[in-house]
């Protein structure tokens, strides 16, 4: 969900990954690569200059194919082929496997990938996506209630009804504004 939401911040303006360092960022704050990877895959900027444009168009495409399959899931409309087909394209390429690491005092999965080819630093996150678009039209993905925010939610909540993307940014200004309303309307 955050890599498709990478286009939006919660107000709605574009950022991140437009280019290899972006994807780098994202990638490494995500937790899909570690900082010592994130610091070698910078470094490719200068040995492999001619691969990483055509990789992050790879990635701005799965992103855009991404938002897609999951606007189609939160309206229950057919997923599009053409974005499964990406997404399925990833998943061919890797040839690694899921292991467990333990980092920061816990256990956690971590995707190892046996090539080198970089197509394997999207396949985390294709891999992700291909099983929350399984999960069919069931799959509690939800778009934030502000309608000036645009972002995309997993609602893993106790009750299955959250209605922003972070409490603390949209349903706080939400709440601001009906309260400010409601208080408007009791002085008049």
């Amino acid at each position: 969900m955050d890599f498709v939401n990478s286009e939006y911040s919660p107000l709605g303006s574009a950022a991140g990954l437009l280019d290899w360092e972006g994807l780098v960022e994202f990638l490494s704050g995500a937790g899909v690569i570690s900082p010592p990877r994130a610091v070698d895959l910078l470094s490719w900027r200068r040995s492999a200059p001619q691969v990483l444009p055509g990789l992050v168009q790879r990635a701005l495409r799965l992103r855009a194919a991404l938002r897609s399959s999951l606007e189609a899931r939160i309206t229950a409309a057919a997923v599009a082929e053409a974005s499964v087909e990406l997404v399925n394209d990833l998943l061919r390429i890797t040839e690694g496997h899921d292991e467990l690491i333990w980092e920061q005092g816990d256990w956690s999965l971590k995707f190892h990938a046996r090539g080198e080819a970089l197509e394997w630093l999207l396949a985390a996150i294709a891999r992700s996506a291909a099983e929350i678009i399984a999960e069919g039209p069931e799959a509690p993905v939800r778009r934030c209630a502000n309608p000036n925010c645009g972002l995309l939610f997993y609602d893993n909540s106790r009750t299955k009804r959250r209605r922003w993307c972070q409490m603390s940014v949209c349903g706080n200004r939400s709440k601001v504004a009906a309260f400010a309303r409601r208080n408007l309307t009791q002085r008049r």
